[in-house]
């Protein structure tokens, strides 16, 4: 895909989490994203601050209450940035409108980490989302990642989305609906009435600054309260940040990854480039997805997604 191709889109910002505290890779992301010839819209949410959060909670479920009242409709809504306070916005978030909303037009709503809790709390409603980058720590970095931005600009434009990689040995072959996001987010949503009951769905996690121990405990709620048991596979995206010690003495994530199969019984597929990470795929949250893997080579098949016209 050739990015100096692509039709300059309207960009509409959000901020319904923590201030972002990088304020020069924001803007180098505004003036990216302009000189690509897109509109970007509501930038003044990035230097909007309360405490650690951007905004207070009236200014920052605003973002996300009064898009459906918008007078034109953007082709893409990107959250700035992650850290934490998405949560605290769930009991007013208007789902059942914001859903619609989503359903009711093409228009992409995009982000990751902190943000999994709205995405997810709205495919509970039956609104697909992306999770992919944002506006900060994707677009804004020192060096743009080519991978990232075309596989942004795919998700968002393929009604085929085609992602292969490679991965450890094994035979896998399931459909089932793609869903997930940051494993911390959708652990602190078990038992909520935010979660989603996914069905035979394909589970696809990423997390950063977790120690495998925690990523297993994660892990285990999930699989202690039935959520894994339902599903038909489990794809891995990048974990990072992690420091092990000596006191791990070769505990790491291959071993989370085996103790999880053997407590599930269910496939785990790693090695898929997505979450934080200079490289991700943007995968569309509750599209359909078929998921191959012959050998070392994986392929995952996503349709039924919304994308921009």
């Amino acid at each position: 895909m050739n990015i100096m191709s692509i039709t300059p889109r309207t960009f509409h910002l959000i901020a319904p989490s923590g201030y972002c505290h990088n304020q020069q890779a924001a803007q180098l992301a505004v003036e990216r994203l302009r000189a690509q010839g897109h509109q970007v819209l509501n930038s003044e949410v990035i230097a909007r601050r309360d405490q650690r959060f951007a905004g207070n909670e009236t200014e920052r479920l605003q973002d996300l209450n009064g898009l459906p009242a918008l007078k034109t409709c953007p082709d893409i809504v990107l959250a700035v940035r992650g850290g934490y306070g998405a949560t605290r916005l769930l009991p007013q978030l208007a789902r059942a409108s914001l859903a619609g909303w989503l359903r009711d037009n093409p228009v992409a709503l995009c982000g990751h980490s902190d943000f999994t809790v709205i995405q997810l709390a709205l495919l509970d409603h039956g609104a697909v989302s992306f999770s992919g980058p944002m506006l900060t720590g994707n677009f804004g970095a020192k060096v743009l990642s080519e991978f990232t931005v075309e596989h942004f600009w795919r998700a968002l434009t393929s009604p085929e989305l085609i992602l292969s990689w490679q991965t450890e040995p094994q035979e896998v072959n399931v459909t089932g609906k793609i869903w997930g996001g940051n494993l911390a987010m959708i652990a602190s949503l078990a038992g909520t009435p935010w979660l989603p009951e996914i069905e035979e769905g394909i589970l696809v996690i990423e997390d950063v600054n977790e120690h495998p121990f925690r990523v297993e405990r994660m892990l285990l709620q999930l699989a202690q309260s039935g959520i894994l048991a339902r599903q038909k596979a489990i794809v891995l995206g990048s974990f990072t940040g992690a420091t092990l010690t000596d006191y791990d003495n070769g505990y790491d994530f291959d071993s989370v990854w085996t103790l999880i199969r053997q407590v599930t019984g269910i496939p785990l597929v790693t090695g898929l480039e997505f979450g934080h990470h200079w490289n991700t795929v943007t995968l569309p949250l509750g599209a359909q997805g078929h998921l191959q893997v012959k050998g070392r080579d994986s392929t995952l098949t996503i349709s039924g997604h919304p994308t921009l016209r």
